[in-house]
């Protein structure tokens, strides 16, 4: 299992598109929370120490980065076969879901871990020095870890539908969507009372 989860690691590692998708997202996020003003994301605008807007921004940028990440971990093993090889390893179905799937959670904790930059420079540059709220942004940056891992098994569940990576990416897209915001779309069309409620905590931003 270890061996496949470091395969699938390096495979992305060893790719373009991989530091592509990985420079794409930061560039991205850095761009609205340092450069572009007007947006209500900028933090030199706000005036105040928080990254707050990190939080905001990365869940929408994450709904096309992971999908990018996770439409050839299964489409690929099909279109060219060797997904029947795989199966013939001394492996079970269930851990080689999980390899694909630990794999893609440590890709988005790769594309997380250079951010702290913004944290550790918002912390410098505060009056007085430290004056941030660590705590609350230690549990976003924790939520956010949990949402890029509940994205990537959208992804997962999305390759394994089909063997085109431009169709599993289409699907996850979808799907991530409608999970992270879809459900509050439709609590809000539906009449008050317990039936909207449900549909409002199914969505995940919600949580």
């Amino acid at each position: 299992m270890f061996s496949l989860l470091k395969k699938e690691v390096s495979t992305f590692l060893n790719s373009l598109t991989g530091y592509i998708s990985i420079w794409v997202f930061l560039i991205t996020i850095g761009l609205f929370m340092w450069v572009f003003s007007g947006a209500g994301f900028n933090v030199l605008d706000a005036g105040y120490a928080s990254i707050d807007s990190l939080f905001v921004i990365t869940p929408w940028v994450y709904m096309f980065l992971i999908p990018a990440i996770t439409m050839r971990l299964f489409s690929e093993e099909r279109k060219t076969g060797t997904i029947e090889l795989l199966l013939t390893k001394p492996l079970t179905e269930l851990q080689i879901i999980l390899a694909k799937y630990f794999a893609g959670v440590l890709l988005v904790l790769f594309s997380l871990l250079p951010t702290l930059v913004y944290f550790y420079t918002v912390y410098d540059y505060a009056l007085p020095q430290g004056n941030v709220d660590t705590g609350a942004i230690i549990g976003s940056y924790i939520g956010l870890f949990l949402l890029g891992a509940a994205f990537v098994a959208i992804g997962l569940f999305a390759s394994s539908l089909t063997d085109n990576q431009v169709i599993a990416f289409i699907i996850a897209l979808f799907f991530c969507f409608f999970c992270y915001a879809g459900f509050e779309s439709v609590s809000s069309i539906l009449p008050p009372g317990p039936v909207s409620v449900l549909a409002l905590q199914l969505g995940i931003n919600t949580h």
